[in-house]
């Protein structure tokens, strides 16, 4: 009898644990679906100059002078998302953004560099904003940091760490935003040695959207980047800003 007891007591333990999984009942230690959205700009369609859209993410920290003055010496034109903390802290770069404003589209990157997920999620180590109202003031702190320092009001929008939740992607897009993903990764996040981010970023193709960090001037990731600049340049690649042609994102991000 107590053996029977026993085998129903744990048949009942067995079944409480793998009903915690049952299609359609939420985990505890589920966590929000996330997306990453994919960008392409549209291509040129020709093979002896294919077309690129630089992006670089301002995070927090300081210019990456290796890069900026590529930039600016051989007239590359690229799309620079800043946050409102990296606006404060690099009046010297703003200055020369708006300087060569037919170089550059300023676009928006937040006001705190926190992930523009609704819902309380850590994130590469990084707390999301957690609702709606939190992404909302990510979202609209940023732009707010934008026009003070003197830019144009922004129509694009990259959160920290690019990647979100279909609710907060649906938020953004109703502050008529377009959201900013991305089709090759160059740097890692600024984490990559030199001589692979020259490589991820020169085998870039036709129509590819480039994501690369423009404010981490002590990482070796920095140099091969402004390396694969002029590597894409010699190569005849033709580099345009997001407002220049149109692009198509995934999960609505743009449409």
């Amino acid at each position: 009898m107590r053996c029977l007891f026993s085998f129903l007591f744990l048949t009942l333990l067995v079944f409480a644990a793998g009903a915690e999984n049952l299609p359609g009942r939420p985990s505890a230690q589920q966590g929000p679906k996330l997306i990453e959205p994919r960008l392409n700009v549209a291509r040129s369609g020709n093979a002896t100059r294919p077309r690129v859209a630089l992006t670089f993410d301002a995070c927090m920290g300081e210019a990456d002078e290796r890069i900026l003055s590529v930039l600016v010496r051989e007239r590359i034109p690229a799309t620079i998302f800043v946050t409102a903390r990296w606006i404060r802290r690099n009046p010297q770069a703003v200055n020369i953004f708006l300087q060569n404003l037919d170089l550059f589209e300023l676009e928006n990157h937040g006001q705190n560099h926190v992930p523009a997920v609704d819902v309380p999620a850590s994130i590469y180590g990084i707390a999301a904003a957690g609702s709606p109202e939190a992404v909302r003031q990510e979202v609209a702190g940023g732009a707010e940091a934008m026009l003070a320092a003197g830019f144009a009001q922004p129509h694009w929008f990259r959160g920290s760490t690019a990647k979100y939740d279909l609710s907060a992607i649906r938020q953004i897009r109703d502050m008529g935003y377009r959201i900013a993903g991305y089709s090759l990764n160059g740097d890692g996040g600024s984490l990559l040695d030199a001589n692979t981010v020259e490589k991820r970023i020169a085998a870039a193709k036709d129509g590819d959207v480039i994501l690369a960090h423009i404010n981490q001037p002590t990482h070796a990731a920095g140099e091969g980047v402004s390396h694969a600049l002029l590597t894409l340049k010699g190569r005849g690649f033709e580099f345009v800003r997001l407002s220049d042609v149109s692009g198509t994102g995934d999960d609505g991000t743009t449409h």
